[in-house]
């Protein structure tokens, strides 16, 4: 739905950048289930415990059969978990930021989940706080420390634009012209715990932002115009 996509971009430049970034490149990813392989009568006889390590990147899941470093059991513990993995053809990469090592685990299987777009609208300011950290901690590579500080201003800033995203009675460039200033009052409480790079960053985000968003309108009065 296009209005769907209207919100979403609303919701940060690119932000499904995450689910579509290039196979070359590090992503996010989340840690759904973790369980114990069980070994096929085709695969050879070993010793080592190995795990069955399902993870989500964008849309799509990943299982994954990973074989812990001398034989260490956290995996088991790691549900929930987030982290960076770089998916390639036949492989997941995991990436240790304690150790800084990586890991290769050869992918089992992998399933599709349902795009974005068949998202319900009712649900969307619900989506709005993860869909946006998300996409900030990975478009400026903030640390756990950093997503944990933010937190709070982009609660507020969730609860804010609920207040009328939903509302019918609210024009659609009134909307956005209340998002963008809650937007800039966010951006200046995160400046606070970000880097002069990242800051740097960011403001390269809201100004791509912006010239998107100046097409979409552009394009929807065009719409409006024509079917007239």
């Amino acid at each position: 739905m296009r209005t769907l996509a209207f919100f979403v971009l609303i919701c940060a430049a690119s932000i499904f950048g995450f689910a579509q970034a290039s196979s070359s490149q590090w992503q996010r990813g989340t840690i759904t289930a973790v369980n114990t392989h069980t070994r096929g009568p085709q695969e050879p006889a070993s010793d080592a415990v190995q795990y069955d390590v399902a993870v989500k990147v964008g849309n799509t899941v990943y299982v994954a059969l990973y074989t812990p470093p001398n034989g260490a059991n956290t995996v088991e513990y790691s549900r929930g978990v987030d982290l960076l993995v770089l998916v390639g053809s036949d492989t997941l990469t995991f990436n240790n930021k304690v150790s800084g090592k990586t890991t290769e685990a050869p992918i089992l299987r992998r399933e599709e989940l349902p795009s974005e777009s068949d998202t319900d609208l009712s649900k969307l300011p619900g989506q709005y706080f993860s869909l946006k950290l998300q996409h900030l901690s990975q478009a400026l590579d903030l640390s756990e420390e950093q997503q944990a500080k933010i937190k709070p201003i982009l609660e507020q800033e969730t609860a804010e634009v609920g207040e009328f995203w939903g509302n019918p009675v609210v024009s659609r460039e009134d909307k956005l012209n209340r998002w963008e200033k809650i937007v800039r009052s966010s951006d200046k409480k995160l400046k606070v715990f970000l880097s002069a790079n990242q800051v740097q960053k960011l403001q390269g985000m809201r100004k791509e932002q912006k010239e998107k968003l100046k097409q979409i309108v552009a394009e929807q009065k065009q719409q409006q115009a024509e079917s007239k």
